[in-house]
């Protein structure tokens, strides 16, 4: 069972995390838990950080509800404050930024973080695939910004890839996989290349899953249950677009294609189930069918 005091040795006394949507709430639910002592949640309007708020403190309840952590709700929501300003980063340690996944908005969204950390402050990108190096090279202070690549749906991912750029110096190198242990999370740490080792590997399957289904090779539940059962995967690759969303794939798949070829091109079945609106489990409809959703 998690409390303050027994996890948060080596993080910063306060995190922030800019975007509060599915993955940025999940990044500060897991901060809190793990006991940062406060964590700062910046959105694009206020009502937008209150949606945040409330997923995050819908997603503490479900933790409460399974032990995972214990006391009243308020020991943990009074250490949550959501915003429009992203002044309240200058009081953060670390800023983790997790924007939708467009390289433009993640350059203008980490230059404003970084504007308002002091020297002495660390900062993060979340992306699952964009150059490290890339994104550093708009910065001020390079040397102290890495990728922390964290998986959805976080409370329950026990993985977090730690990537470093060109110019990411050796106190962060060191200090984040000890940041991802203080989460009850795995590091996984690897040099900064196209989609790292996770989307890399992920996508690649994920695409021929797609192929497969798109040349009538076999329906999707059958093409997931042989690697679920075959492979020991714990959920197919066409369950897990379905959860990742196909969107956020074809973006990961069209960045990989342009950074390593054709092998890597998406599936037209692909494009024309976004197009659809088909987009997995968040629209109702992916290769499954989410009524609930």
């Amino acid at each position: 069972m998690s409390t303050p005091s027994a996890a948060a040795q080596s993080l910063p006394a306060t995190v922030g995390v800019l975007g509060g949507g599915r993955m940025g709430a999940g990044i500060a639910h897991a901060f809190l838990v793990a006991g940062a002592e406060e964590v700062v949640v910046v959105d694009v309007s206020q009502e937008a950080a209150q949606t945040a708020a409330a997923q995050i403190t819908k997603d503490l309840e479900a933790s409460l509800s399974r032990g995972k952590i214990d006391g009243e709700l308020s020991r943990w929501t009074d250490r949550l404050t959501a915003t429009a300003e992203v002044t309240a980063f200058a009081r953060c340690g670390l800023v983790i930024e997790a924007v939708p996944e467009d390289l433009d908005l993640k350059v203008e969204s980490l230059r404003r973080a970084e504007a308002q950390l002091a020297p002495e402050a660390w900062l993060a990108t979340n992306t699952s695939s964009l150059s490290i190096s890339t994104l550093a090279g708009h910065l001020q202070r390079p040397e102290r910004f890495c990728g922390l690549h964290f998986f959805n749906p976080v409370p329950a991912s026990k993985l977090v890839e730690v990537v470093l750029a060109e110019r990411t110096g050796e106190e962060l190198a060191a200090l984040a996989p000890r940041w991802v242990e203080s989460l009850s999370k795995t590091p996984v740490v690897v040099k900064d290349a196209p989609g790292f080792a996770s989307s890399r590997l992920g996508v690649a399957i994920g695409l021929e899953a797609i192929r497969m289904v798109e040349e009538g090779v076999a329906d999707p539940a059958d093409i997931d249950n042989a690697m679920v059962l075959g492979y020991k995967f714990p959920i197919g690759p066409l369950a897990l677009t379905d959860i990742v969303g196909l969107d956020v794939r074809l973006g990961i798949a069209e960045y990989l294609e342009s950074q390593l070829g054709e092998r890597f091109a998406p599936p037209q079945l692909m494009r024309d189930m976004v197009a659809r609106g088909e987009l997995g489990k968040k629209s109702g409809k992916g290769f499954y069918d989410y009524p609930e959703a």
